[in-house]
């Protein structure tokens, strides 16, 4: 678990609606926020758009267990929904979920790769990584929540992959999919041959088949040499 500690200052709100939302932005610069879960009702907040704004630049904030402080009241809670402006650095509202220390949260855990100039396949093979997931969904109690998930990439050789199976998980966390259907192991990460390599595949399948095809046409002619020596032989 990280000890990283994220704590934002969060007033309750009452003037909802979206031109609530839209005044609240462009006058006071905050944020329209809400809070749910934990068997509560929930609650519309304001926060300050400087605070969360420099809050996510933290990649842990994503996977972190965060201090709410709602008046004079603490709550507990994670990150599940961030709605950002489509073309400008701006949040346009939070969603944050209650946890508590005795129930088990999903949350999108971030992966880092290791060792990925160092892999076997990238430094000898002159390969490339292609990554299918940065994240991964996990299940655990609050105090085992990883801020990150290592993903060693250090002896894996031109098409090799690792898997959701392959990852080792800390101590009391599991991956949400594999939980569901073992059968879902997804890949993660795959080393691919050079492209010069591919290429060179490639024309060669293509001159097997032009080859191939070649000695088709011949046969052909032949056979029909042969039909006719023999049309030429019963006159």
């Amino acid at each position: 678990m990280s000890t990283e500690e994220f704590e934002l200052n969060c007033t309750v709100r009452t003037d909802l609606g979206k031109g609530a939302s839209r005044r609240l932005r462009r006058l006071n610069d905050e944020i329209p926020a809400v809070l749910y879960g934990g068997g509560k009702d929930p609650v519309s907040l304001t926060i300050a758009h400087k605070d969360i704004a420099k809050a996510i630049e933290n990649e842990a904030f994503f996977s972190h267990i965060i201090t709410l402080n709602v008046g004079k009241k603490k709550e507990q809670a994670v990150i599940k929904a961030l709605q950002r402006h489509p073309a400008k650095e701006i949040v346009l509202h939070a969603d944050f979920l209650r946890v508590s220390a005795k129930q088990a949260i999903i949350v999108q855990v971030p992966l880092h790769f290791l060792n990925e100039e160092l892999c076997v396949g990238v430094k000898l093979g002159g390969g490339n990584i292609l990554k299918t997931l940065n994240e991964i969904e996990v299940s655990c109690l609050p105090k085992d929540l990883p801020e990150y998930i290592e993903v060693d990439m250090l002896e894996l050789e031109i098409g090799d992959s690792i898997h959701l199976t392959d990852i080792t998980l800390p101590e009391g966390v599991t991956s949400v999919v594999l939980s569901h259907d073992e059968d879902n192991d997804l890949s993660v990460a795959t080393v691919a041959a050079p492209k010069a390599i591919v290429d060179e595949d490639e024309d060669d399948a293509v001159t097997d088949e032009d080859d191939t095809d070649a000695a088709d046409d011949t046969d052909d002619k032949d056979s029909a040499g042969d039909d006719a020596s023999g049309e030429d032989s019963k006159d």
